[in-house]
């Protein structure tokens, strides 16, 4: 596929300390180039594949991690079967020292096996490594994830938080979607994924344009970034991305938080409870209940409830931690029933 022609919006010349919620709290991607070129993996990382490699070796300490090997004849992209009802790679737990030995041993191998390491805990699988290399988010609390692997494509996918994600080693291209390109994007099952997240069911390298038409529409939408080691993108909460590592040794470390409280449980479980309680009814009943939902979701704001009197507005009021608590058993007893 060729890159889209809008680029993510570029910003330069920034270091961690420098950001503020006018990149944190950003609606649209931005590429700070250059924001993790100190971290030491990186320099490694310019130096050799191998330096990167030995330098993770460094903080290694008898780690096991989720890993995914594909067949050479995946072309690194981790995908469904044919049939859409399982995976075309094999899942499995193996220790971290085995997968960087066998990235390592392949470097110079023309079609590799893909293998892959995705959102590993970095504490866990390499503890002391945040204490080089590190972006520190203040009271975000974000969740640090390491990814490793050789030449790999991740479809399409969103994620709930916001997401800043730093290349440490190897090259990079992110595709950027707004949300709301679901639509032209062909998602496919949202209850079988490959990772967790619902995904698009295009090759982006080799798009079947007579099966999904409406994808050429997505690409007018599109934003590319093509990355280096040094580099890293903030990648708003619900934008959808496709991700390549297009080396044969890649590095990525991410933060993920939400701009939400702690007690606020995901959407997601909203979404599929509205498939089986509200996406089957009569036409009019759904109509009805688009409109409830705009009124007390989607649009509700001071007025919602402003004609209740405070005290007897129970849902209605602003929730907090204790309130969701009784939310949440009241719909587990329902659900249960």
């Amino acid at each position: 596929m060729a890159p889209p022609v809008r680029p993510v919006r570029e910003v330069a010349g920034l270091r961690p300390a420098d950001l503020g919620p006018d990149i944190l709290a950003s609606t649209e991607p931005l590429l700070l180039r250059g924001l993790v070129a100190d971290w030491p993996v990186v320099q490694a990382a310019r130096s050799s594949p191998q330096a990167a490699i030995a330098y993770l070796r460094r903080w290694y300490v008898d780690a096991t991690v989720n890993a995914m090997l594909g067949a050479p004849e995946i072309d690194g992209r981790f995908f469904y079967n044919e049939a859409l009802d399982g995976f075309n790679f094999q899942p499995m737990r193996v220790r971290l020292d085995a997968v960087l030995g066998e990235l390592e041993k392949h470097l110079a191998t023309p079609q590799p096996p893909a293998i892959y390491v995705g959102s590993t805990t970095i504490d866990g699988a390499l503890p002391g490594f945040r204490g080089e290399n590190d972006v520190d988010l203040g009271p975000r609390d974000p969740l640090a994830s390491i990814w490793i692997g050789n030449r790999t494509r991740i479809s399409a996918h969103y994620d709930l938080p916001d997401n800043l994600a730093c290349i440490g080693a190897g090259h990079r291209r992110f595709t950027l979607f707004p949300p709301g390109q679901q639509h032209n994007l062909y998602v496919g099952p949202i209850d079988l994924t490959p990772a967790g997240q619902p995904i698009s069911l295009v090759d982006f390298r080799n798009p079947d344009l007579a099966r999904f038409p409406r994808f050429a529409e997505a690409l007018e939408h599109a934003q590319v970034a093509e990355m280096a080691p040094g580099d890293a993108i903030f990648v708003p909460s619900m934008w959808w991305h496709h991700v390549e590592a297009l080396d044969g040794f890649n590095v990525l470390v991410n933060y993920w938080w939400r701009q939400s409280p702690d007690w606020m449980d995901t959407p997601n479980n909203a979404l599929m409870h509205a498939l089986m309680t509200v996406r089957d009814l009569p036409p009019s009943q759904r109509a009805a209940w688009a409109e409830l939902f705009r009124h007390y979701v989607f649009e509700a704001d001071a007025d919602t409830a402003a004609h209740i009197p405070e005290a007897a507005r129970g849902l209605l009021a602003p929730l907090d931690d204790n309130a969701s608590r009784m939310v949440r058993a009241q719909l587990l007893k329902r659900l249960n029933r």
